[in-house]
């Protein structure tokens, strides 16, 4: 500012001193310089203000740009004074920082991307335990608000679980720097095995470490592994009793056994058991191949009361030596059906021998069928096959479980009527591979109905929705 005013009043003044050496100087001369030096100097001052206060407003606007993290506005500095090199320095760094807040809202974004698409619940806390952040599966396993903000809420309280608070408060205390891993049984809010682990990260500046907590849902996994503990153990049992008899009555007979008759009631006991074995053995093959998709289908179009009535022609038998009534109700104008008929001649053998075994002496065992659709949103067309008997019935606890292997409401009499305790599972996987479903409805002392449903061939299909378009 003083350089502007001191340019405005120099060119005036070497004037004077000219005039002042070559003759005297009025006074109009002093003042017409002094106020033509005060002009310039006005002149320069202004300029001056100018240019400062447009490099004051492009550089407020910078800083405002980057308050905002946003990219600050092109400059283009005069670096030939000190004012110019400082707009330069500050260009640099602030491009330094648009950089660089750009590059960290790319992380950003992915980091959201990836919480976004893990199945695991991950929460992040600070140094105190209060949340930072929590994905949608965390706020699914503590049965927390979709919408609801819990930052800065203590993560203890909202686990609420006292196994979970335990695994978080021990954790945390551990001041290791490691990885803490668990598997819990949770209660709360609701019943799950969760495999959990506590990381800390470490940050620069701060009081403490965060934390950043995982947890996969193990529930599924638990299950397979007690099934699959479930089966090992039935299976052994199951090869062990007939071997055993096998074994013991063998042996009598090698030592000799001096009744005859006694001697063939043994052997019948030995053939018996040994058709026991054979049946398990081609009931596991039977599962397992249904399982694994080995089994392929060879689908026709059938009539359903013809599968109906082979089936009740092979177990008629049966049912009479049990003292039960074993019925046919079939309707004649039932549309063909979509299936392979010795593996639908299985699933209705199987079910009628489980309906037949159970069924006290006296009761009834009804085999039935009837045009039906499915259930919606697909509400296809097809037939519903169905045993109904007037046995014990089942309890509804153990519904959704008969069709798990070698599972048994009633262990001891199972295994006293000869049962393997696949029959339904290998039913289920037969009606799965035809596109049907399988219902199981029981009431205690009054009995049990088993529906399956098929799906209708293409043309019955084809020939239903012509008729519906024609009416």
């Amino acid at each position: 500012m003083a350089a502007a005013v001191a340019a405005g009043f120099i060119p005036p003044a070497l004037v004077l001193i000219i005039l002042a050496v070559t003759e005297p100087v009025s006074i109009s001369w002093v003042v017409a310089a002094l106020v033509a030096g005060g002009v310039a100097a006005g002149w320069s001052t202004l300029a001056v203000v100018r240019v400062w206060a447009s490099r004051a407003e492009r550089i407020e606007a910078v800083a405002a740009s980057l308050e905002k993290h946003e990219p600050p506005p092109h400059l283009i500095p005069d670096e030939r004074d000190a004012m110019g090199r400082a707009e330069r320095r500050l260009l640099d760094a602030a491009d330094a920082v648009a950089d660089e807040m750009e590059s960290l809202a790319e992380q950003r974004d992915e980091f959201e991307a990836i919480l976004r698409s893990m199945t695991e619940a991950v929460v992040v806390t600070g140094s105190r335990g209060e949340v930072v952040l929590l994905n949608e599966p965390a706020r699914r396993m503590f049965a927390l608000s979709p919408d609801a903000n819990y930052n800065g809420r203590d993560f203890v309280e909202l686990c609420r679980d006292p196994r979970l608070q335990e695994f978080v408060a021990r954790a945390t205390a551990s001041g290791g720097g490691q990885v803490t891993s668990a598997e819990i049984a949770l209660q709360t809010p609701a019943p799950r095995h969760v495999s959990a682990s506590a990381a800390p990260v470490r940050r620069s500046g701060a009081g403490g470490a965060a934390w950043v907590f995982v947890f996969h849902d193990i529930t599924q996994l638990k299950s397979y592994e007690t099934q699959r503990a479930d089966f090992v153990a039935n299976l052994t049992h199951e090869i062990r009793t007939p071997l055993s008899a096998l074994y013991g009555y063998a042996e009598t007979l090698i030592r000799g056994v001096d009744d005859p008759d006694i001697a063939r009631r043994f052997l019948g006991i030995i053939e018996h058991q040994a058709r026991r074995l054979s049946r398990l053995i081609d009931d596991l093959i039977s599962l397992s191949d249904l399982e694994h998709g080995l089994t392929p289908l060879k689908l026709d179009d059938l009539d359903a009361g013809t599968v109906l009535k082979d089936a009740e022609e092979l177990m008629r038998e049966q049912a009479q030596r049990k003292g039960v009534e074993l019925s046919l109700d079939c309707p004649d104008n039932l549309p063909p059906i979509r299936g392979d008929r010795d593996r639908l001649h299985q699933v209705m053998v199987n079910l009628l021998d489980n309906a037949i075994k159970y069924t006290p002496r006296g009761g009834n065992v009804v085999v039935s069928a009837r045009a039906a659709t499915s259930a919606p949103p697909e509400s296809r067309p097809g037939v519903e096959l169905a045993v109904s008997d007037t046995g014990e019935g089942i309890p509804a606890a153990d519904i959704p479980r008969l069709t798990e292997r070698f599972y048994r409401v009633d262990r001891a009499r199972s295994r006293e009527l000869g049962g393997t305790g696949l029959g339904l599972a290998i039913v289920k996987h037969i009606v799965q591979l035809h596109g049907g479903s399988l219902r199981i409805e029981s009431r205690l002392r009054e009995g049990t109905r088993v529906t399956v449903w098929i799906p209708a061939a293409a043309a019955s299909v084809r020939s239903v929705a012509t008729g519906t378009e024609g009416s």
